[in-house]
């Protein structure tokens, strides 16, 4: 006997199911495209590989097996329609321009109402809401006169009014193989087999070309008017941050994650009181997408390494641990750029090298690069920004030499 809590059978779903809402990625409109159903109240609605809600799939697991949660309960969506419009724009629209979100995620509600209303569960994979930053350092900035409040994007209370747009990862497992010119099928092998078969539809259903991973999203902060991020109507200055806990919220200064951040901010700021408009988007990667425990390993390897912490050896030590110097590929980072509409970037806020091939490998024009200054580097990140300038990212100055690398230490990290 059923309880409200509890399903009779375990639904597998090794072949393809009668009745399946077919998904076709990049079609002209979103009802030729489909709906993104992930959560199943009859058979042959799921038609994409994977659950809501990314990481936090596992939680909600935990809160049904607890009986805290309803498994079959629906969401109830009133009032959740985004705090403003964005789009359509023509990227939306091109099958492999935007392959690790859904464009339509943030008004599944409204374009696909008809099927809500005929009772399928189809949910936002975007969320879009007002929201005031407070930052201490942009109250340095007032202070020290280097920004002025408007009373509309800075107040007088150092608050910092923005847009603010959460992006759960909604992968088109062939554009993905396509962006990093691989196999398909290797592609789905593969994810299948690191994940300890978590999935197995990557292998057995090959006609369930969506797969929402269970890993962290971004979230893009918009200084100004959102629709001017869109074809250049705008200049427009951006950061693409990729996350570090242990600076951009705790404030460690081994790196200058929070540094940088802060001052992307501070220049969003100042671009939107020009008239222009701001962009952070913020992407969960924690440790270069190796992880927090995986960084700190490195950490304790380069305190102790013979001769202490050295440019010269800053990435040979995240290998050593990792396998691999860096996991983030910033191959599919642009789609956020490309869903917002941006064709340029006037002012880059960024050194990576990177991140800047990636954007404009997909066709983004960047006007002018635009680096962290000398004074915002905290000393134990000097050995950081040696080793990434000696290994391509820009900087206005020479790269560092072989001898300058060998010379550049941190101090003893004790502290850490």
């Amino acid at each position: 006997m059923n309880t409200p809590n509890k399903t009779s059978h375990i639904r597998l779903t090794s072949h393809p199911e009668p009745g399946l809402r077919p998904i076709r990625w990049g079609a002209a409109t979103a009802q030729e495209r489909g709906p993104v159903i992930a959560t199943v109240t009859r058979q042959g609605e799921r038609n994409v590989i994977g659950s809501h809600g990314g990481a936090y799939g596992i939680y909600r697991a935990l809160a049904v097996s607890a009986g805290a949660l309803n498994p079959l309960a629906k969401p109830d969506l009133t009032n959740t329609s985004p705090a403003l419009r964005i789009g359509p724009y023509p990227q939306w629209f091109e099958k492999d321009r935007i392959v690790a979100l859904d464009p339509f995620g943030h008004i599944a509600q409204e374009v696909f109402a008809r099927e809500i209303a005929e009772g399928l569960d189809i949910r936002p994979t975007i969320a879009v809401t007002k929201a005031r930053l407070n930052l201490p350092e942009i109250g340095e900035a007032m202070r020290l006169r280097r920004l002025e409040p408007d009373g509309a994007i800075l107040h007088a209370s150092g608050d910092i009014a923005v847009t603010k747009i959460a992006i759960d990862p909604v992968w088109y497992l062939p554009g993905i193989a396509h962006r990093f010119e691989i196999d398909e099928t290797r592609l789905r092998r593969t994810l299948f087999e690191q994940t300890g078969g978590m999935y197995p539809e990557l292998v057995t259903r090959p006609d369930l070309s969506v797969f929402l991973p269970p890993i962290g999203g971004a979230t893009a902060y918009v200084f100004g008017d959102v629709q001017d991020l869109a074809e250049g109507r705008s200049r427009l200055t951006c950061r693409v941050h990729d996350e570090c806990n242990g600076s951009d919220v705790f404030g460690s200064d081994i790196c200058t994650c929070r540094p940088y951040l802060t001052h992307g901010i501070e220049e969003c700021v100042a671009a939107a009181q020009r008239g222009g408009v701001g962009l952070i988007v913020y992407n969960r990667k924690e440790g270069r997408a190796l992880g927090e425990v995986t960084k700190f390993l490195v950490y304790n390897a380069r305190k102790r390494q013979e001769g202490g912490d050295t440019a010269a050896t800053y990435f040979e030590r995240t290998e050593c641990v990792a396998g691999v110097q860096d996991a983030r590929f910033q191959e599919l980072m642009p789609d956020v750029l490309h869903w917002l509409g941006v064709t340029r970037i006037d002012r880059f806020v960024s050194m990576s090298n990177m991140k800047y091939d990636a954007i404009v490998k997909t066709g983004i024009e960047i006007v002018e690069r635009v680096p962290i200054p000398d004074w915002l580097i905290p000393l134990d990140a000097s050995v950081e920004m040696e080793a990434k300038k000696a290994a391509g990212y820009f900087s206005s100055g020479d790269k560092p030499s072989a001898a300058d690398l060998k010379r550049t230490s941190g101090r003893a990290l004790e502290k850490y």
